[in-house]
């Protein structure tokens, strides 16, 4: 992984931006400190699979607790119900 100085970055953003292209990562440094890395956009799912599978859990544990209050509201007087809570 390069370092690199802020100011060489806005100087040589165009080549940075090439090397990140082909698979490089840099760090951009301020007075030494790292505080900002360039990297290659990632397609797909910015989430981990670990996260994936917590929201999925969390997501049908919300679904069941819906189920056991036995409320017989339609998507759409839900989403109303959002929707005024939002205001």
């Amino acid at each position: 992984m390069k370092h690199v100085g802020i100011f060489e970055a806005k100087t040589n953003l165009s080549s940075l931006i090439e090397e990140v292209e082909r698979g490089g990562e840099i760090v951009i440094t301020l007075h030494g400190k790292p505080v900002a890395r360039l990297v290659r956009e990632r397609k797909g799912s910015p989430y981990t699979p670990e996260q994936i599978a917590e929201r999925r859990k969390t997501l049908m544990e919300l679904r069941e607790f819906g189920r056991s209050l036995n409320l017989s509201l339609s998507q759409e007087e839900i989403k109303k119900m959002i929707e005024e809570g939002r205001h």
